[in-house]
Order: structure tokens, then sequence, then C-alpha cells
């Protein structure tokens, strides 16, 4: 199983937010760069930014992301207020190894479709779930759509991944988390990457036996300490096959 130890920015800080809420977020006294360069010294080889700010319109962490996706030296999956092709086409030129849509496939799939089409392996599609509806607008806004249909909607889209968050649940519900996630995962034609599930290594020991599932984004747990990086991807690695002893 893939782990993306996982950046939140806004306003140039790192945060964490509860459920979602944008006005009351968990601010972090670290460098967003140094942190990002501690994920590939600890052996990720992936890392997840979303930038609050781009969710609002505003640009103003764009040097930033783009510093950490010039310097961390892994590839970056990137999300956050990319709504146009023009937008994903922009980050995909400074860097960006995987760029996340949500809202721009609520509103405009067929251009979703495309652009996965010319951009196999390099776009991730968001389902972002509160309460059994997929949210958009930065998870602001319910855009009236089942998960599960949404993703059945395009299944003929070569997405890099299907990164999918119960927004709801966040944490304090796993079993109702991964009930959702892995019930995307069933039918799912791209692997799925679980989001706000782990919050110790015992949650990744469970999650990486649940079918279908290929990843899973790690923040909160990192930046509170409950566990470390290497303990999070050493957990993550398949067991050991046991083989027989020949008589």
């Amino acid at each position: 199983m893939m782990i993306f130890p996982t950046m939140e920015l806004l306003n140039g800080r790192c945060v964490t937010l509860n459920k979602g809420n944008l006005e009351d977020p968990m601010l972090w006294h670290v460098d967003p760069v140094e942190t990002a360069k501690g994920f590939a010294v600890a052996g990720a080889e992936w890392m997840h930014l979303t930038d609050f700010n781009a969710l609002q319109g505003d640009n103003s962490n764009e040097a930033l992301v783009e510093e950490i996706i010039r310097t961390v030296g892994i590839p970056v999956q990137l999300g956050g207020g990319i709504r146009s092709r023009e937008r994903a086409e922009y980050w995909i030129e400074k860097g960006a190894a995987r760029v996340v849509v949500g809202t721009m496939a609520a509103y405009d799939p067929q251009a979703v479709r495309d652009m996965a089409h010319a951009y196999p392996d390099q776009v991730v599609l968001a389902v972002d779930v509160w309460e059994g509806q997929v949210m958009t607008e930065g998870w602001r806004q319910s855009g009236a759509f089942e998960p599960a249909a949404f993703v059945a909607a395009f299944e003929d889209a070569p997405f890099a991944a299907i990164k999918v968050t119960d927004i709801a649940s966040d944490m304090s519900d796993l079993d109702a988390q991964l009930g959702l996630i892995s019930g995307i995962a069933e039918s799912a034609k791209a692997p799925v990457i679980a989001s706000g599930v782990v919050r110790n290594v015992d949650d990744i020991s469970r999650l990486k036996y649940v079918r279908n599932i290929a990843g899973a984004l790690v923040g909160r747990a990192l930046f509170r300490k409950t566990a470390t990086l290497e303990e999070i991807l050493a957990t993550a690695q398949p067991e050991p096959e046991a083989v027989a002893d020949f008589l």
C-alpha cells in the first residue's frame, strides 16, 4: 500500500482541519519546505499537497507550492483549486506529478474525462463525501451526487487514482469510513486512495487488508506525532508470505 505523507497549506502555514472546517484550522509551527523534504528523507516515495487558499480562489501560496514541488525530491500529488484544464496543465508543467480534481468533475465531467485521457497517470479524481453526498467547492457545497454513482460516471476515464474522503466521519468513526471507502473501491476501475482514516500505525495495519485500497493519505497523525512516518511506511509493507519447510 502506497503511503502519501500529506501537507495542507493555509496562508503559507501547515494546518490540519476538523471535519473540513476551514474557519478553525489547527496551525503547526513548522517550515513547510523542510517538512516536505523530511518526508523524502524518511523514505516516502510520494507526498500529497493541498492548497486551501487555492480552494478559495486565492493564489497566494503559489510560490511556496512551486518551491515544494521543485525541491522535495519525490513526486507531488497536488490538490486545491484545480478547476480547469488550463490550471491542471499549469501545475503539470510546473512539475506536479499528479493533479487532483473534484469540483471540476462535478461541473464539467467531459472536460475531466478528456484531461484524464490526455494525461494518463497524472489526474486523480477526488470524491469528498459529507453525509452520503459528494461535496464540491472545497467541501462547502453539496453536489447532490451519490458517491458510487459519481465514480461510476467516470468508469471510462483512465484516472491515476480516486481519492476518497468521508468528511463527516473525519477519523471519529473508522468503521463508517472504511465501509464507504471500501464500497467505492470494490467497483472503481482506478486504484483508490483512502484519506482521513489514519490516526496511528494500527489503522495502517487494518487498512492494508481492505480489498482494493491501494494507498492512504497520512497527515494529522504525523503532525500530532501519534505515529512517525518511518513506522507508518514500515507497517504498510506487505507481510512476507509463509514458506513451508520441505522435508
